[in-house]
């Protein structure tokens, strides 16, 4: 644009245009819909002014309109900046502002690109305009009133959008108000700053980094900033790309449930495609063919198990999003399915299967178990559906199957079902051909590519096997035919050494449906273990197959179907007598040790599964005896970590069903924990608490298994663990027990809720999360556990101060959990509110609340702020706490007389004794005072603090009352004006600890206060039985200054007790006990003992020393007289 001309500007002439700029800010105000129509109204006075310069020496110009445009502006926008947030014309107003900036950039594009000559980088109207209003909105970003800085920032970020071009250093300037208003404690100006770099980071560069990118500093605010509303507005606003992304489904586990809903639904779902409702869409950024695996299995997995219906419906949207547009064409797309004569919806769901491992977790199943109660069910399973088999398609028909089972559906499953032979005659021919591919494998010379593609290949055979096998447990065996030849076939697949480990536990499903009992599953599992086990043994090297190790080893020559008959394998009822002899392992050839072990290896892995589906007795089962000695204990004692991790299972699991042997492998098991590796310490602490689960009471018969031994066993091993995931199991086993009731010590609940807040398993989220279910499931499973709770709330409390207080002189950078938030949680757990609501939730209404729990903890809480035999010193910030957490405590109308009445003595007590002089502290004290005063008027009315003394089970309260010495006005929490001390006249440090005490002494030891260590001088304990401190002999003399004269304060003493002077006045009401004076008099005893050597040693010398007190001095004199006169 070229530059305004030269039209002297008539200062009379203007007054009308600035009318009309009030007069449009007027109507502006009033609602949005005329903003578009003021904005070329504005424009043209705009343009008006800019044409009014002034001339300048040296052929400069002055653009003076410009300037009075820009002025006038600014005035009536000052006019809107203190008003508080929520103001609908304050809003029209700046949004205005951010509309125009816009309006007036185009039009400088808009004749940019008229006038092609024109330099891009010249000035302009609109951004002399834009300029200006940014530098003097940025200079209200650290005003003092928080309505200013919330609107100059709210106008920034209507502007930034459409700043235009500005320079290098303004572009710096407003990135670096912005970075630090990120950090204001409004949070709705952190909202309005985030908003604006959220705008400026999508055009950063690597260059524009000075220490820190906008990126970044938004992810972090995203991941760390405490208000919801602040995370919410950076999910909403910033860019999604590959860097991003990753943190933004960080928030999938958010504690918001907002945040996580409008990640699926404002996030995730908007963005799957790109493009118009009408043209053609392309992949978004949270397309499903875009994201990993890892990312698709965490939005699935996390929406649909989230705890609140909102947010599990938000993922189902999600998934239904994802079928639709799945097939979405675009050169990026890297997955293909085979296209099928289908339905789009079916395509779609095979196609969304397919970007999923099947093989691995439950999300796929989960995600397609959402797509059908969805509506999306209407499937047909035909001839030659079952004939061309993908991994894809055997899933989806095993899920659609359970689905229609769960739901009772009778009539699609008996639509969908195949016959039973028909599947059995795929599960062979897939099996059957997963083995001759792995022949081949095992005899052809294959490039890298080609073994990818045959590993590939042969992981989908796998899979496509493992559902028909899942699918046939849900077959209708009425088909006799269809049974038998079920039956061999699964039984052949077991006695097979190609058999991949993974298909045996669905082939152990099948027999458990087909066997009559569980005598006969077990008989069969066995008389296979035995007889694979005693061929590898008596095979010679010479007639041993080649191996290759792992996974499969030898391939059968017949096929499956030439099993032995059904009847013929159910002929025996006991099980078969092998004893040939067999080589010792020291007597085999590398290559048969191998075999064998591989063998053992495979089979335990076949004992695991067996013994995990059956329930009846070891005793009921003595084939079972023969496995356990063979090969469960003689892989126990290998050295090897894989025999004995799975031998210490298949050991675990006999003790199940075995008490005996259960009672016996207890100690071994404690023995071996502490000296394992930690996978197979993790399997050994299952084990033990699975025996505990099952025997209960009869596990803790024995001495050496004692309920106490296996208490403090458990509660050590927690403490001292370092493994987060053995440390998690203790955790979770030893919460199960104290739910169970086996365990009821108070202990182990506080042990629990160390580990629970320690910062060293901040990141242990498995320990945390299990634990945070357990405190509220123990809380609110009784009243008698709610009052474990509470406590249990003084201690920790404590603990946590005590952390804090060493961790700020440590560095070990650890974060202690606030007070604050401790005190939220056992506010939570012991409210009783929240007892009856989880009761009547769950239907068990027969316990009633103790509704006066919170009036107990309330007493404990001011026992507490007396600061009376604590182990740590509470500091101030930890005393606001306490005595806020009192306000927000559940107090019930009815409350019985001695609970209200012990309330109020201790109130009243520590009023008198230990005055909170913190005005925090006292306000909210005073607060919880008058409530229960007011509450509890009539209850309170005639109280007598005497008559209650009458109460034998109130002597505890009184002891407590009694042992507390007044605190004086110089002697309390916040720092006061120090009093002059006397100082000693010019004598040496011989005479001074020549002195005997007097009177004064022992007054001064009379109004010292308890404090809670026994490092300070003159320190007294006031926790009964504990051992007295030894006072100091020598007293450290004041230190002397040159500038002033020492001013000496004399104080008059005698040697009758009576007669003497005494110290500071104590306050009116405090009481002593007649012990506290006795103990009081042993210690200045005491005092004097140690003190009187140097006394009679001065005595001998017959020397009277110089005693600035006893000698007259006219300063002290007047001193004397003026503080006399004071009094």
């Amino acid at each position: 644009m070229p530059a305004p001309a030269q039209i002297p500007f008539p200062v009379a002439n203007y007054s009308h245009l600035l009318s009309q700029i009030s007069h449009i800010f007027d109507q502006t105000e009033v609602s949005t819909d005329n903003h578009r129509k003021n904005y070329v109204a504005l424009y043209k006075i705009h343009l008006e002014l800019a044409q009014y310069t002034e001339e300048l020496p040296k052929g400069r110009v002055k653009l003076t309109g410009e300037r009075i445009f820009q002025d006038q502006y600014k005035i009536l926008l000052t006019k809107v900046l203190p008003i508080k947030r929520g103001e609908s014309p304050a809003d029209h107003i700046i949004r205005f502002l951010g509309g125009y900036t816009k309006f007036i950039n185009e039009k400088a594009a808009e004749q940019n690109d008229l006038e092609e000559d024109e330099d891009e980088d010249s000035d302009t109207t609109a951004s002399h305009f834009t300029a200006k209003i940014i530098n003097w909105l940025l200079s209200g970003f650290t005003a003092k009133d928080k309505n200013v800085r919330y609107r100059v920032v709210q106008s920034v970020a209507e502007m930034v959008s459409h700043l235009g071009e500005i320079d290098e250093d303004a572009y710096k300037t407003l990135r670096t108000a912005l970075l630090d208003r990120i950090n204001d404690r409004e949070t709705s100006i952190r909202c309005q700053a985030i908003m604006s770099l959220a705008k400026l980071c999508i055009s950063e560069g690597p260059e524009d980094f000075e220490d820190v990118s906008m990126v970044e500093v938004l992810l972090d605010t995203l991941a760390y900033d405490p208000s919801a509303d602040v995370r919410r507005t950076v999910l909403l606003a910033i860019p999604i790309n590959p860097h991003t992304l990753p943190r933004l489904l960080e928030r999938t586990m958010d504690t918001d449930v907002t945040i996580r809903k409008l990640l699926y639904s404002a996030v995730l779902e908007k963005r799957t495609t790109l493009g118009g409702d009408d043209g053609p869409k392309a992949f978004g950024p949270t397309h499903p063919r875009i994201l990993s695996i890892a990312q698709r299995e965490l939005i699935i997995r996390n929406g649909l198990g989230d705890r609140e219906p909102q947010v599990r419906a938000a993922a189902a949207s999600l998934l239904e999003t994802w079928v639709h547009f799945v097939d979405v064409k675009a050169e990026e797309a890297d997955v293909k399915v085979e296209e099928q004569v289908r339905e789009k919806l079916e395509c779609g769901v095979l196609s969304l299967l397919s970007l999923f491992d099947l093989g691995e977790g439950t999300v796929a199943e989960d995600a397609l178990l959402s797509i059908f109660k969805t509506g999306v069910d209407n499937f047909k399973f035909d001839e030659g559906y079952w004939s061309n088999l993908t991994p894809e398609r055997a899933f989806l028909a095993r899920v659609f199957v359970e689905h229609c089972k769960n739901v009772k559906d009778d009539a699609k499953l008996e639509n969908t079902l195949p016959v039973v032979t028909l599947i059995a005659f795929h599960i062979q021919e897939a099996y059957n051909r997963l083995i001759e591919d792995i022949a081949n494998e095992r005899t052809e010379d294959l490039d890298g590519d080609e073994i990818d593609r045959r590993e590939d290949a042969r992981i989908a055979g796998e899979l496509v096997i493992a559902e028909l096998l899942k699918l046939a447990v849900n077959l209708d065996y009425s088909d006799e035919i269809g049974r038998r030849k079920t039956f061999q076939l699964v039984r052949d697949m077991l006695r097979s050494e190609a058999l991949p480990e993974k298909l045996m536990a669905p082939c152990l499903d099948i027999l458990r449906t087909l066997s009559s009992s569980e005598r006969d599953l077990i008989r069969l599992v066995v008389e296979t273990v035995q007889e694979l086990r005693d061929n590898a043994y008596e095979e010679d090297e010479d007639e041993a197959p080649p191996v290759c190790f792992p996974p499969l080893f030898v391939i059968r020559s017949t096929r499956i179907f030439e099993a032995p008959s059904l009847e013929a394998s159910f002929q025996a009822e006991e099980p078969i007598s092998r004893t040939p002899s067999r080589k010792s392992i020291e007597d085999m050839s590398p290559e048969q040790r191998a075999r064998v072990d591989h063998i053992d290896l495979r089979y335990l892995s076949m004992c695991i599964g067996m013994l995990e589906r059956v329930n009846s007795t070891f005793e009921e089962n003595i084939t079972l005896d023969g496995v356990l000695q063979g090969l469960i204990i003689h892989s126990v004692q290998r050295k090897e970590p894989i025999f004995r991790e799975r031998g210490v299972k298949s050991l675990g699991l006999c003790c199940l069903i075995a008490r005996k042997l259960a009672l016996r492998s207890i100690p071994f098991i404690m023995s071996h924990i502490r000296s394992s590796t930690s996978n197979l310490k993790n399997i050994l602490i299952q084990s033990l608490f699975d025996i505990f689960m099952v025997h209960e009471k009869a596990a803790f018969d024995s001495p050496e298994t004692k309920l106490e031994v296996i208490t403090e066993f458990l509660l050590t091993n927690i403490l001292e663990e370092q493994d987060p995931q053995v440390k998690a199991t203790l955790c979770k086993g030893t919460s199960k027990l104290i739910l169970s009731g086996m365990i009821t010590s108070v202990d182990a609940v506080k042990t629990l809720m160390k580990a629970y807040l320690s910062p060293l398993t901040i990141n242990n989220q498995e320990l945390r999360q299990a634990l945070s279910f357990f405190f509220q499931m123990y809380s609110y499973s009784s009243p008698e556990n709610q009052r474990r709770m509470r406590e249990i709330f003084i201690v920790v409390f404590l603990d946590i101060c005590e952390d804090r207080k060493s961790s700020k002189n440590s560095d070990d950078g650890l974060e202690i959990i606030s007070s604050a938030r401790v005190g939220a949680m056992f506010l939570d757990w012991t409210d009783p509110v929240q007892f009856q609501a989880m009761q009547a939730k769950s239907n068990h209404n027969g316990m009633d609340a103790d509704e006066c729990i919170q009036i107990d903890m309330a007493e404990d809480i001011i026992r507490i702020l007396f600061g009376t035999d604590l182990k740590v010193e509470i500091e101030k910030e930890d005393k606001k706490v306490l005595c806020q957490l009192l306000n927000k405590l559940y107090i019930p109308d009815v409350v019985d007389d001695h609970k209200i009445r012990s309330l109020k003595l201790l109130m009243d007590n520590l009023r008198a004794r230990r005055p909170l002089r913190d005005s925090v502290c006292n306000n909210a004290f005073t607060k919880f005072e008058t409530l229960i005063t007011k509450k509890f008027e009539n209850q309170l009315e005639h109280f007598s603090e005497e008559e209650f003394r009458k109460l034998e089970e109130l002597n505890e309260l009184f002891m407590f009352l009694d042992s507390i010495i007044p605190m004086e006005d110089d002697d309390d929490d916040v720092d006061a004006p120090t009093r002059n001390r006397k100082r000693r006249s010019d004598t040496t440090t011989s005479e001074s600890r020549s002195r005997s005490p007097d009177e004064k002494d022992k007054n001064k030891h009379r109004t010292k206060r308890a404090r809670l260590s026994s490092d300070g001088e003159g320190d007294v304990s006031t926790e009964k039985g504990s051992p007295r401190p030894q006072p100091v002999p020598i007293r450290a003399l004041p230190k002397r200054t040159a500038a002033k004269k020492a001013i000496q304060v004399l104080v008059i003493s005698s040697d009758s007790e009576g007669d003497g002077a005494t110290g500071p006045a104590r306050k009116a009401g405090a009481r002593f006990r007649q012990s506290v004076k006795t103990e009081e008099a042993e210690l200045d005893k005491q005092i004097s003992g140690l003190l009187s050597h140097t006394a009679s040693s001065s005595a001998l010398s017959n020397e009277v020393p110089y005693d600035s007190i006893m000698d007259p001095d006219s300063e002290e004199e007047e001193e004397v007289h003026d503080l006399l006169a004071e009094k």
